[in-house]
This record gives C-alpha cells, sequence and structure tokens, in this order.
C-alpha cells in the first residue's frame, strides 16, 4: 500500500467544507484505481488529507485529482498549495 498526505496549514475551515461536500470527494478519490481509504484531520494548524491506494500510481494521482477538485469548488476558502509528502505504508493494524 502507499499513502499520501497533504498538510493545509492555516485553512482549518478546509475540513468542514470537505465534510460538506463528503459525497464529492468521495466519487473523486475513491474513483481513483487502487483506493482503499481516505481521512481528513482537522488540526489546530489547519486541515490535513490522508489518501491511502494499493499503489504509488493511484496515490500520486489523488493529489493532482485533489489539487483540481478544491480548485474548481471551493475557490473561494483561498486553499494555498500543500505540503505534500508520500510513501508505502509499511505497518497495518
Amino acid at each position: 500500500m502507499y499513502a499520501v498526505i497533504r498538510a493545509y496549514t492555516g485553512n482549518s475551515e478546509l475540513a468542514d467544507a470537505l465534510v460538506e461536500h463528503q459525497e464529492e470527494v468521495r466519487q473523486v478519490i475513491g474513483g481513483i484505481s487502487g483506493f482503499k481509504a481516505y481521512y481528513v484531520l482537522r488540526l489546530a494548524e489547519g486541515t490535513s488529507t490522508i489518501s491511502v491506494f494499493e499503489n504509488q500510481e493511484g496515490a500520486e494521482e489523488s493529489s493532482g485529482a485533489a489539487a483540481a477538485w478544491l480548485r474548481e469548488n471551493l475557490a473561494d476558502l483561498n486553499v494555498q498549495a500543500p505540503y505534500v509528502t508520500a510513501g508505502e505504508v509499511v505497518l497495518v493494524f
């Protein structure tokens, strides 16, 4: 498995917006081949998302899909480009 973490600093209202649009987000991220899980975290310093896929290709595709969806649907939040990191999932329980 492979996971990608996107950290949106200073934008905690993004978490609420993603929850409000969860069905749309589910279609965008969940429709990518190899999808396993998606998490939204509301943090003191902003919002983070974690996407888990069977392979690296799906995880990488999710970052582009997320960015496009945010530009098209939540432009009013003025979401800045997130810090993105990704890697192989080596332990699950």
